[in-house]
Formats: structure tokens, C-alpha cells, sequence
């Protein structure tokens, strides 16, 4: 694991050096020269609105956490420090989901059961919000002709294969798959030298049973929120790109954001999707504009505030482990004779 950790890094930054030769550096640094104090401003609010969106969509899944503001800023908090591990582990954005369930438990005093299955519940919901805006932006990429027909081809499969997989994996938490499962092997010798991981699971699965069957209310209103954060993120595109000096209609800036979102998934396994992420921008935006400096630009300020983003979630990182032991550390050692 540890070699294929440095192969997807490899790769990632071999994707970063051919953008980085393939693209007029000048004409680039020429576009972030527009952004301005003003629009660095509007792009960082409309990121902060979109982090507010998703953690309310988590909120609404987390039983014993209420719904008020001081909920909504403890899970804001325990987000941003998972979202660290979720940048830098290549592990498609789940890196950060322990630390979370961790920080719930000795922070909040959620238990990881509770805090487990709110965090499976809260990605799946996040999935499926994904294939609906994505599907959105394949059909105005159709109706638009923005990309040659075999790249919409292939993003209509990718999209596909991705919708299979999150709803096969709705069915498994919805019907009990895992716990069936454990059932079976209950019965069997392995199944008692796992009847506690069984228990445990099948603890989780309940608690699926409860969100989905009995507070659908909750779970229309997450999804409601979680597609939100999504189209979010497409303003703050078509705010990026206006106030980098080429203003795009909202149309474009959904393709935009489509197309970022389809390559970030599929390179998940490159962490912080390294050159993927810059190469996508680059391709998008000159099938639109037909600038491919542009579209460097552009990914240069989403990478320097998501950098802003990892600096807060590291200090709130130290803020919740490191600071206390610190703390207790001195106390320790004043009372000492």
C-alpha cells in the first residue's frame, strides 16, 4: 500500500507537470491578476456557504445532536478536521470519516455507532445528490455540445457506474444486507468468534432502518441540502470565472463544475487529486472558452483557498488533540513536588 500510495502520487504530479507545460504560465498569471480582493472575498463566502450546506445536510442525520447553531458549529468544526484526512489520504474522500467518528466520541459524546452510521448515511446522501447534479450537467453538456460526443460518452458511463455503486450501496444499509449476512454466519463457527463485530453491526444497520424508514422528512431535507452544496459550488464557479476577467453563463458554469466533480471522483486515488483536478479545469474550460490559461487559473484558486481550508482544519486539528495534552501536561507538572 505504502508503494502504491507513491505510485498515485507519481501520477498526480506527472498530470500536474504536463498541464504545467502544456498551458501559457504567463497568459495564467495574467487571469489571476482580475480575481481581486473583492472577488477572492465572494469565492471564499460562497465555499464557506457550501461547507454550511453539507454540514446542516449532516446534522439532520446525527440523532442525538439538536438542530440549532451550537450543534451546527461543534459538527462544522469536527467536518473541517476530517475534510484534512480527506484532501491527503487517497482513500476516495473516506480518509477523514474515523477521525470524525473519533472526534464525536471524545469531544461530543456521540458513540461511534451513532456517529458511524450518520457519517455512511451522510456520504451516501452526498453520492446520490452528486449523480443528480451530475446528470444535469450531462444533459446540458448534450444540449449544449460543449464536449465531443465520445468525452460525453464516457462521462455519461463513468456517471453511470457510479450511480450503480451508490445505490447498490443504499440497498445494502435500506434492507440489512450486512446483518442478514452476519445471521448467516452466526450460525457457523466463524460466526461466534464474531459476535461482537455482528452485534456491532447490526446495531449500525438498525439505526440505517431508523433514518431511512421511519424519518424520511429528515432524509428528503438532507438530500435537499446536500444537492444544494453541489449547485453551490457551480455559483461559486461562475463567479470564479467572472471575476478572473471571462465571464460564463450559469449553464457553463454547471458543465464546469460536472466535469471537476466526475474527474475528482475518478481519481480518488490520487491524493488531494493532485493534477487531476488542474488538468480537468484545463480541459473543460478551453472546450468552452477555448483559453486553457484560463481554466490553469481557475484551479489555482480553488487549490489555494481548499490550501486556506487545510491550514484552519490542522490548527483545529491541534486545537482538539495536541492543546489539551499540552494543557495537562503543565498541570502535571506544576503539582509536582
Amino acid at each position: 500500500m505504502r508503494y502504491l500510495k507513491y505510485l498515485y502520487l507519481a501520477i498526480g504530479l506527472g498530470l500536474l507537470a504536463w498541464v504545467l507545460t502544456e498551458v501559457d504560465l504567463v497568459a495564467a498569471v495574467g487571469w489571476l491578476g482580475e480575481l481581486g480582493v473583492l472577488g477572492v472575498a465572494v469565492i471564499l463566502g460562497f465555499h464557506a456557504l457550501g461547507f454550511f450546506t453539507d454540514t446542516a445536510s449532516w446534522q439532520l442525520m446525527v440523532p442525538t445532536a439538536r438542530l440549532d447553531g451550537a450543534w451546527l458549529w461543534r459538527l462544522w468544526k469536527v467536518r473541517l478536521v476530517g475534510v484534512v484526512f480527506n484532501y491527503v489520504v487517497p482513500a476516495a474522500s473516506l480518509g477523514g470519516e474515523p477521525v470524525k467518528a473519533v472526534l464525536l466520541k471524545r469531544r461530543h459524546g456521540i458513540g461511534y455507532h451513532e456517529g458511524a452510521a450518520s457519517l455512511v448515511i451522510a456520504k451516501t446522501t452526498n453520492l446520490i445528490a452528486l449523480i443528480i447534479f451530475s446528470a444535469v450537467g450531462l444533459f446540458l453538456v448534450s444540449r449544449s455540445g460543449a464536449l465531443p460526443g465520445r468525452y460525453g460518452s464516457v462521462a455519461a458511463v463513468g456517471l453511470g457506474a457510479l450511480a450503480v455503486g451508490v445505490f447498490g450501496f443504499l440497498a445494502v444499509q435500506r434492507w440489512r444486507v450486512a446483518s442478514r449476512l452476519g445471521g448467516w454466519l452466526a450460525g457457523r463457527g466463524i460466526g461466534r468468534r464474531l459476535e461482537k463485530i455482528i452485534v456491532d453491526i447490526q446495531d449500525v444497520d438498525e439505526r440505517f432502518v431508523d433514518f431511512y424508514h421511519r424519518r424520511p422528512a429528515r432524509f428528503a431535507a438532507a438530500l435537499a441540502l446536500a444537492l444544494a452544496t453541489w449547485v453551490i459550488g457551480a455559483v461559486e464557479t461562475y463567479f470564479l470565472l467572472g471575476f478572473l476577467g471571462h465571464p460564463i453563463s450559469l449553464t457553463d458554469a454547471w458543465i464546469v463544475e460536472t466535469v471537476i466533480q466526475l474527474v475528482r471522483a475518478g481519481t480518488f486515488f490520487i491524493p488531494a487529486n493532485l493534477g487531476a483536478m488542474e488538468a480537468g479545469f484545463v480541459f473543460i474550460v478551453e472546450s468552452l472558452t477555448g483559453r486553457p490559461a484560463l481554466g490553469l487559473a481557475a484551479a489555482v484558486v480553488r487549490r489555494g483557498y481548499k490550501l486556506l481550508w487545510v491550514v484552519w482544519g490542522l490548527w483545529l486539528g491541534w486545537r482538539y488533540s495536541v492543546a489539551p495534552a499540552v494543557a495537562a501536561a503543565k498541570t502535571a507538572e506544576r503539582s509536582e513536588p
